[in-house]
């Protein structure tokens, strides 16, 4: 045997030429949404297109990183690599302060502090060799 084997890794991210100003500004601690410049609103997940009227007139935009928790969901167990590693967590759904909601993960808080509408900020989980993806924090 050459070397060990790496498990897969589910929670990595996999950008792409259009999707690298997000991840670069992500690493300098900054979260980007898409902002359609033909109807004057946010959206998240990125894409090329608004999905609200389908303009291509979208730039990316810095956002303020507040947030309000919509719903959460405590997980206790995750097979998958490297989430074992992280139970218990925070899976959560955020209300940003632009208008869109984003899927993400509610950290630095104890389980017993989690109410819907709590004001929350945008943080950044970092791992060494690996895109910074934006959790969130009260």
């Amino acid at each position: 045997m050459t070397g060990a084997v790496r498990a897969p890794r589910y929670d990595l991210p996999e950008p792409d030429a259009f999707t690298r100003p997000y991840w670069d500004a992500a690493a300098e601690g900054h979260l980007l949404l898409r902002h359609c410049r033909a109807c004057d609103r946010a959206h998240h997940y990125p894409r090329e297109f608004c999905p609200h009227c389908w303009s291509e007139e979208v730039d990316w935009v810095r956002a303020s990183g507040r947030a309000t928790l919509y719903t959460w969901s405590v997980v206790h167990r995750n097979d998958l690599p490297p989430f074992g590693g992280r139970v218990p967590y925070v899976a959560a759904v955020v209300d940003l302060a632009e208008g869109p909601r984003m899927m993400t993960e509610v950290v630095e808080c104890e389980e017993s502090a989690l109410a819907i509408g709590m004001e929350l900020r945008v943080t950044f989980r970092r791992e060494e060799g690996c895109e910074a993806v934006a959790v969130f924090r009260p």
